[in-house]
């Protein structure tokens, strides 16, 4: 383990686990001049910087994550320590510095080796996100090297959490004198602080190696992910639901289910006992001991503490890839707990290495399996179209001969196979046991389930994939993992506590967007959309189809009745007066394209969950409820939904044939 590997999970570990002292250090408020100076600092800095012509740029961005991270460290957190007074007084000192550098034409940042805080502005919001480099000695920008992408453990999300976690790569723009000699550079994402690489932190990760790549000779077939803790849960996460995306992956101490997990025996946690049906549904989103048969395409090498408290999780993951038919590497590291054994920690990196080096970059044999389309995709087989969604798909094929043989597909009515990865061009293309072969025309072959036997995709299959498909499967919450606007109602609404309701939640959304996924939620009034919003970015509108023009407009289309005195969703009538629907489904707007448009809903977790643990945060609604509206939640700013119906909508974004009662 890397020096600035030690000294960053020390870090870590104290800024996790010391939310009120550090190293014996007492906190106390600002003075009222500090806060002040502090403002105006942070204030000019950032309008210096928006006035730049390269504003948005990479190198733009590396300046802006200091006064951003600045802001917020002001906004939410009260008291502050000495060495927390000093990294306020850093973050504008170095701020100041790459503005200057960038006035001057001069980011020696660009050069360095060794340590680096990094930004980017993020797709989904704009907003400027930070990550941590470390570059080795021997970079050299003519050849491509391999990536290390290390997951963060588990910290308090608190005004300070940016600061804190730059300070760990932030050493100065300077040449550095001695950077490490290893043979990868390390990509270490802020992932939006905790959530576990889930939702719109698991885009901030694969958005942070793009960044990455753009800005180093990065080689795309060797590109590695591993963490310790919450990042070993996440390593997990991303990691097998997209075993393409990584040669290998290095879980260590990390959980791979919701209820099993919750169970561990320590204070703070919360027991998530029988859900609602479809919130057991969502778990199969999440849970990534459902992907484990995907371990048998990209290497999982596990480590986890002999005496863990959370030892329980790999063992339920080895188990699960029993079922798969397949060996967990899981090397236990002797009388540890919950940290890393550098002994144990060498020997993962070893065979990490050798993975790395032997990884077939064009598998002649593919098993695939998925729970949602979001995760459809690995080498050269794409899953189009789900028989239902949240049940176990699974899609394999093996080159045999010069024929690419296809097993019988499960829960799975459309696919495609793609020239591009495989080895070889096959001559063409058998599924299961049919004697029907299909040739292998083109770079892309699409194949659909119609009247009881396999085709190749035409004119009808086309029209189904209307409904559910990869990026537009929901559930409400991964509305929010790719570009979007809320668009707040200012018409005369049908009913005043329904409009009550959409502005309170729209104002919370906001709030816990800011604090828990540090960022500004995008805005605006529905008079000021534009056809360019329309295209670009998912419509997460608030209100009724009288304050709402763009409900009123999409409504005919939607998969509900809603009128001034009645609602009808899932066979079932609400009044109007005090019933709201929130929902998320494809935009049927013209020119709106592959994007989803959202009714009353920002995430579907709230900040009782955002605040406590990070596998609290799975889906609450799926892709629909009707909302109660009871007289405290419609009189005050307080929001307290009462979810009288809530489920998913089919693989045609109507309503099932059953749904569930909360």
């Amino acid at each position: 383990m890397s020096r600035y590997f030690r000294l960053w999970l020390t870090a870590i570990w104290i800024s996790s686990t010391c939310p009120v002292t550090v190293l014996g250090q007492s906190t106390q408020p600002l003075s009222e001049t500090q806060r002040t100076q502090f403002t105006q600092s942070v204030r000019a800095l950032q309008a210096s910087l928006d006035k730049r012509p390269d504003r948005g740029s990479p190198l733009w961005a590396d300046a802006a994550i200091f006064p951003k991270a600045l802001a917020w460290a002001l906004k939410y957190d009260r008291e502050f320590s000495p060495a927390d007074i000093g990294l306020l007084e850093q973050a504008i000192r170095r701020g100041r510095e790459r503005f200057l550098a960038l006035a001057e034409g001069a980011p020696a940042w660009s050069a360095r080796r060794g340590q680096l805080a990094l930004g980017y502005v993020s797709q989904i919001d704009s907003s400027v996100q930070p990550y941590g480099v470390i570059v080795p000695k021997g970079y050299d920008p003519k050849q491509p090297i391999r990536l290390d992408v290390v997951l963060h453990g588990s910290r308090r999300p608190v005004g300070m959490s940016e600061l804190k976690f730059m300070a760990g790569f932030d050493a100065g723009d300077a040449a550095n004198p001695s950077p490490p000699a290893q043979t990868f550079i390390e990509l270490h994402p802020l992932g939006r602080v905790e959530n576990c690489y889930r939702w719109s932190g698991e885009t901030d990760v694969f958005d942070a190696i793009e960044d990455v790549c753009q800005r180093y000779n990065i080689d795309r077939n060797r590109i590695v992910l591993r963490g310790m803790s919450m990042g070993a849960s996440g390593t997990w996460h991303l990691g097998l639901k997209h075993p393409d995306r990584f040669a290998a992956i290095g879980p260590y101490c990390g959980y791979v289910d919701t209820h099993k997990f919750s169970e561990t025996p320590l204070k703070n946690f919360v027991r998530v006992g029988p859900l609602p049906e479809h919130q057991e549904l969502g778990l199969h989103m999440l849970d990534s001991i459902d992907y484990a048969a995907n371990a048998g395409v990209v290497p999982a090498i596990a480590c986890i503490g002999e005496k863990d408290v959370f030892f329980q999780a790999h063992v339920i993951m080895g188990e699960a890839m029993r079922r798969e038919g397949l060996q967990m590497i899981n090397l236990i590291s002797p009388g540890t707990g919950h940290v890393i054994d550098p002994v144990t920690h060498a020997e993962q990196m070893k065979r990490i290495a050798t993975h790395v080096a032997v990884v077939p970059r064009h598998p002649r044999e593919l098993r695939f399996v998925t729970w949602t389309l979001k995760y459809n995709q690995c080498h050269w087989l794409e899953v189009l179209q789900l028989g239902q969604h949240n049940a176990r798909a699974e899609l394999s094929s093996k080159l045999v001969d010069g024929v690419l043989v296809v097993a019988d597909p499960q829960n799975i009515t459309q696919f495609a196979v793609s020239k591009t990865g495989l080895p070889e061009r096959p001559r063409s293309l058998r599924i299961g046991s049919s004697s029907t072969v299909f040739p292998f025309l083109s770079d892309r072959v699409e194949l659909a389930h119609r009247d009881g036997s396999w085709h190749i995709m035409d004119e009808r299959d086309q029209e189904s994939r209307s409904g559910k498909r990869h990026g537009l499967q929901g559930p409400i919450d991964d509305a929010f993992t790719t570009p979007f606007l809320c668009v707040r109602g200012t018409g005369q609404p049908w009913n005043a506590d329904v409009q009550k309701y959409a502005d309170a939640s729209l104002r919370r959304f906001a709030d816990e967007w800011h604090h828990y996924f540090r960022g500004e939620l995008p805005v605006k009034d529905d008079v000021d959309v534009t056809p360019g919003d329309i295209r670009t970015r998912n419509l997460i509108l608030f209100g009724d189809p009288g304050s709402n023009r763009w409900i009123a407009e999409t409504l005919p289309h939607l998969p509900l009745k809603w009128s001034k005195v009645s609602l009808h969703m899932d066979g079932q009538e609400y009044s109007a007066a005090d019933h709201a629907p929130a929902l998320i489904t494809h935009n049927p707007l013209p020119g709106a394209g592959e994007h989803y448009v959202v009714l009353n809903s920002g995430h579907t977790f709230r900040e009782a969950e955002l605040a406590k643990l990070n596998y609290l945060l799975f889906p609450r609604w799926g892709d629909w409820a009707v909302l109660n509206l009871a007289p405290s939640q419609t009189s005050s700013d307080v929001v307290q939904d009462e979810v009288r119906r809530a489920g998913f909508f089919n693989e045609q974004w109507r309503f099932a044939d059953r749904s569930t009662t909360q």
